[in-house]
């Protein structure tokens, strides 16, 4: 995995520094996100992988199994991936280029682990209080029954355990000591 992340980290670059000088990074996080998951699909690694396909065929396929249309820039692009051998790297590629994009804009990514759902305007309200505490954010909710009741949200590096699992592991720790 770390290999496949220094693989893709000049690519990611690449299209990145594309994209804000176009002022499409929107446009090229969609695309990048759509051609990750057909990447990602079992079948098209197969075809990826199959030395029978020309770098033509493999390219048509992901640029029209995207199921968007593709700017000539952006199929360029999926060609040049193709080419170097590169194209099972999307995955990673749209990562890398998420973080960049979220970093630019200043937006944070939020995992917010709960042990039940968590009703529409108690998550809003959840939002504003971890926006006043981190900045802009994108939350995602999780739902984790193993947590037994609470929530736990990783915003980076920082975490905040509310669960009562995590209340527990902290209680049987100080038995210990």
């Amino acid at each position: 995995m770390a290999e496949n992340l220094t693989l893709a980290r000049p690519y990611a670059e690449a299209v990145f520094a594309l994209a804000q000088e176009g002022a499409s990074l929107t446009a090229w996080a969609e695309v990048l996100s759509r051609l990750a998951l057909v990447a990602a699909d079992d079948s098209v690694r197969d075809c990826m992988e199959n030395p029978r396909l020309q770098n033509d065929q493999i390219a048509k396929l992901l640029i029209e199994s995207a199921g968007i249309p593709l700017s000539a820039e952006q199929q360029g692009f999926v060609q040049l991936l193709v080419e170097n051998g590169r194209a099972a790297l999307l995955p990673e590629i749209h990562s890398l280029f998420v973080l960049r994009k979220n970093e630019t804009e200043g937006v944070k990514d939020a995992l917010v682990t709960s042990a039940f759902a968590i009703e529409e305007s108690l998550q809003k309200q959840l939002t504003a209080d971890l926006e006043a505490r981190f900045g802009r954010l994108r939350v995602t909710v999780q739902i984790d029954p193993e947590l037994i009741g609470g929530i736990r949200v990783a915003v980076g590096d920082e975490v905040i355990d509310a669960s009562v699992r995590g209340k527990l592991a902290t209680m049987a720790a100080a038995l210990k000591n």
